[in-house]
């Protein structure tokens, strides 16, 4: 099930952004009902920061 990213939604979540112990780095999601801990390796966690700097860029144009 897709969600639509431009849904606005009141769920509070917190998330944590680290390196684990085994060499991989670790996005952590947290809400009152989820605990979502996501492990990529250093070059994905690379490109998703790519990613964000690309998003954050067009974000400040419109």
């Amino acid at each position: 099930m897709k969600k639509d990213i431009n849904k606005q939604t009141d769920t509070v979540a917190d998330l944590q952004i680290g390196p684990t112990n085994q060499g991989m780095v670790r996005i952590y999601v947290t809400s009152s009902s989820i605990d979502i801990p996501m492990d990529f390796s250093p070059e994905e966690a690379r490109s998703i920061a790519d990613e964000l700097n690309a998003s954050a860029l067009l974000a400040e144009k419109s």
